[in-house]
């Protein structure tokens, strides 16, 4: 492996001064290849060390990520300990990849020197993390302590507004600011900017000892190498749905999942009837047991049948709805799977505890002959619904006309601040059921 910067935003990652270089914003830019290309500058330092740090182990040893990259990288260079994940070279220049996994994590580097500080992916570490190991950042080796952090852009992000200035209104960075410098002093949570080191000092009096920190956006088509070996690598970020394409492809520091965002009713084409050739077809409950009395508003219970078909279109074929007693639920959920055919696989939702898996297992005796499972799921309802927004957005997902059809359509554009989500719950599990669930967003986590 050539062990060179990139000309572009790599190159300017590699020739800043400041004490904190923020990079990315984007997937795919080279970040982690320049987090660990910049320490072997002081490689012939005995006394240089650096700690790159990830919210977990796991991050740290997934395939393509910190640990992978460095066995390229430092190959021949240093000696590898994969047990402890460190790299010892012979002239005394070391490396060490960790995590921080609760907050509480930090303490165990009280009355460390770390000369070289890395955060991968900033923003999973939170606001006092970062700031209680710039105090960690110290060094006897000859090289001022420096930190150097790459990140995607996240506007829920603490990290939003550290660098608002390098950001502009509409979210994007400003070109022109990429890789200038601020400087800043801290005050208890506070941080005071100024334009230069001595203006801070004039301003603040002699005793402080302002940092300086800078901005350096980069995308993937500003990784020549990866857009060469991978072609497919920006399809996939394409792929993606409209809000972690505006993110993880272009991003935006803005961007964040609010209505119309995630579905709108024109992405989905309408047909008078289920075409034929349907190759998987599947009925997904999001059940509820909660009369409607006209004084309250509670969750209905959703039964989506979606089918799939070989050229990997979908199509919604029906939606039946109840808000009623537990006793009238099971009744329309029986009635409907013998109406179905034994061809139409059922799936519910298993809610956490035991309560939960009683009741699935009362489902699945419930409906005795029939093709039905129930099913988990540990991630949120956003994650979950973001496979199927970005098959929508691409116009693969059909809807018959019915009756329910604005229903369907309101809750999906209403989605994720609306008073309901479940047509949501059952369009989502049907789709992530049928077509295998994988969110690219999810192997797209930022190691490229």
């Amino acid at each position: 492996m050539k062990l060179e910067p990139q000309l572009g935003p790599q190159t300017q990652f590699m020739r800043s001064s400041a004490d904190i270089v923020i990079y990315g914003g984007a997937a795919g830019g080279g970040k982690t290849f320049a987090l660990l290309l910049e320490p072997l500058r002081h490689y012939e330092n005995p006394k240089f060390g650096g700690v790159i740090f990830r919210r977990n182990t796991v991050q740290v040893r997934n395939e393509g990520g910190l640990w992978d990259e460095s066995l390229q990288m430092y190959h021949g260079l240093a000696k590898p300990y994969e047990s402890t994940l460190e790299w010892q070279a012979p002239t005394g220049w070391r490396m060490k990849f960790t995590h921080l996994e609760n907050e509480k994590t930090v303490l165990d580097w009280q009355g460390s020197q770390i000369p070289y500080l890395g955060f991968d992916e900033l923003t999973h570490f939170t606001a006092k993390q970062f700031w209680y190991l710039l105090s960690r950042n110290r060094s006897t080796s000859g090289v001022a302590g420096y930190i150097r952090a790459t990140c995607n852009a996240d506007s829920e992000s603490w990290v939003r507004k550290l660098i608002d200035w390098w950001i502009s209104e509409d979210g994007y960075p400003i070109p022109e600011r990429s890789g200038k410098l601020r400087w800043f002093i801290r005050r208890e949570d506070l941080l005071l900017w100024g334009d230069t080191r001595q203006e801070l000092i004039e301003r603040y009096g002699k005793d402080e000892l302002p940092k300086s920190l800078t901005f350096i956006p980069s995308k993937v088509t500003d990784n020549k190498i990866l857009m060469q070996k991978d072609p497919a690598y920006l399809a996939n970020l394409k792929a993606l749905s409209r809000v972690d394409r505006m993110r993880l492809e272009l991003g935006n520091w803005n961007v964040r999942a609010m209505a119309g965002l995630i579905f709108r009713r024109e992405w989905f084409p309408l047909v008078d009837a289920v075409p034929g050739g349907w190759i998987q077809a599947i009925r997904f409950w999001d059940r509820a047991a909660t009369k409607y009395t006209g004084s309250n508003d509670p969750d209905w219970t959703r039964g989506l049948k979606l089918f799939k078909y070989p050229d990997g279109t979908y199509c919604v074929a029906d939606l039946k709805s109840m808000r009623d007693t537990p006793g009238q639920v099971e009744q329309l959920i029986k009635n409907v799977a013998s109406h179905d055919s034994y061809a139409v696989r059922i799936m519910a939702q298993q809610d956490p505890g035991s309560a939960g898996v009683a009741e699935a297992e009362y489902f699945i005796r419930m409906l005795a002959g029939f093709d039905v499972r129930v099913t988990t799921y540990s991630k949120d309802k956003l994650t979950r619904a973001k496979p199927v927004s970005a098959q929508c957005e691409a116009g693969n997902i059909k809807v018959v006309r019915a009756p329910w059809n604005d229903e369907f359509f309101n809750e999906l554009e209403n989605f994720p601040i609306g008073n309901h989500d479940d047509i949501i719950d059952a369009l989502s599990g049907s789709f992530n059921e049928i077509a295998g669930g994988v969110s690219i967003a999810d192997a797209l986590w930022g190691n490229r």
